[in-house]
């Protein structure tokens, strides 16, 4: 995926999440931070390149970020 070796990470929920979490213990919740987090990434590199290309307004950028963030809700309930 993104090369052999891998690092390492602690998180830290609360409480009750916790709990949540080893109600439903077959998710690999590893891989599900995981991939939240690499998705984060390529939002914001995105974000980034096109912030270099672009003379967008505050508004624009605004708008962007809406737009991901609805297009993230929707892949996450689907």
């Amino acid at each position: 995926m993104h090369g052999d070796t891998m690092g390492n990470i602690t998180l830290s929920v609360p409480e009750d999440i916790h709990q949540e979490m080893r109600h439903f213990s077959e998710v690999k919740w590893s891989e599900v931070a995981r991939k939240a987090i690499v998705d984060r990434l390529e939002t914001l590199k995105l974000a980034e390149n096109l912030a270099k290309k672009s003379k967008l307004s505050q508004n624009d950028v605004e708008e962007f970020s809406k737009r991901i963030k609805a297009n993230a809700t929707k892949r996450f309930l689907a």
